[in-house]
């Protein structure tokens, strides 16, 4: 049977250019032609044709009364058939709305990407107090609890170089992150007590598939002032248990 193809190492420079254009307004919201031309650093000439073709192609969005250009709704179709091949999320729904049941905090689902782990469904909580999650949004590897989980669990090598400082207690060396990720895989757990932003604490703990492969992660987070140390390792059994619950509908036997 012949081996399948590999990628091509060639890389086309207008559509990278095009997922340049994608991701910055994915960062950035809504954005003028010179303006996002700057932020990508590309002439503003070229940046027009790309919004044109992206327009056409519904990836893109353009305001006519602003002359502004924003992400466009079949950029919510892709996801949606993405996400629609992940399993894991209709079976752990139930599981996240029983955490925020018992726990009154959020619950969030990450599955391991490429760099970091991704948030790919939630239930927040019902306190007025809460963090705002977002559906893709990516949990950075050295800084919260979801991306320590995923670097503890899987293959991927840890990032190289000085990392970045989010908050005063964010790990920055690589030393120090490989020894929180050897406690990680010792607990079973991670936790992130205000690393990524202050303000915020989270634990999460890996949900494994039927090849004991990492699938994804179920997390906890809450408002430092409501969900310190002491009310996240209270939390803890019932995010252990329901992780194992979904790891087992996804026939993990470990």
């Amino acid at each position: 049977m012949p081996a399948p193809r590999q990628p091509s190492l060639h890389r086309i420079a207008t559509a990278q250019r095009a997922v340049a254009i994608l991701d910055t307004l994915a960062e950035n919201g809504d954005l003028g032609t010179n303006e996002l031309a700057r932020r990508v650093a590309l002439p503003a000439s070229t940046v027009s044709r790309q919004l044109g073709t992206l327009t056409d192609a519904g990836l893109v969005e353009h305001d006519a009364a602003s002359g502004r250009y924003r992400l466009g709704i079949r950029l919510v179709q892709l996801a949606n058939a993405v996400l629609a091949r992940l399993d894991v999320r209709t079976e752990a729904r139930p599981h996240l709305e029983e955490l925020v049941r018992i726990t009154g905090e959020t619950a969030t689902l990450h599955v391991p990407g490429e760099e970091d782990a991704i948030t790919v469904d939630f239930v927040p909580s019902a306190h007025y107090v809460q963090h705002v999650t977002q559906l893709g949004r990516p949990s950075i590897g050295h800084a919260t609890s979801a991306g320590k989980v995923m670097l503890a669990f899987s293959e991927r090598t840890l990032p190289t170089g000085p990392l970045r400082a989010f908050t005063k207690r964010t790990l920055t060396t690589r030393a120090a992150l490989a020894a929180e990720l050897e406690h990680v895989r010792v607990q079973g757990y991670a936790e992130a007590y205000e690393e990524r932003e202050s303000g915020l604490n989270a634990v999460a703990a890996p949900v494994f598939a039927a090849s004991g492969a990492l699938a994804a992660i179920l997390a906890l987070q809450g408002p430092s002032v409501r969900f310190g140390p002491d009310e996240a390792h209270a939390a803890l059994p019932h995010l252990l248990e329901r992780a194992r619950a979904v790891s087992r509908a996804l026939g993990w036997e470990g």
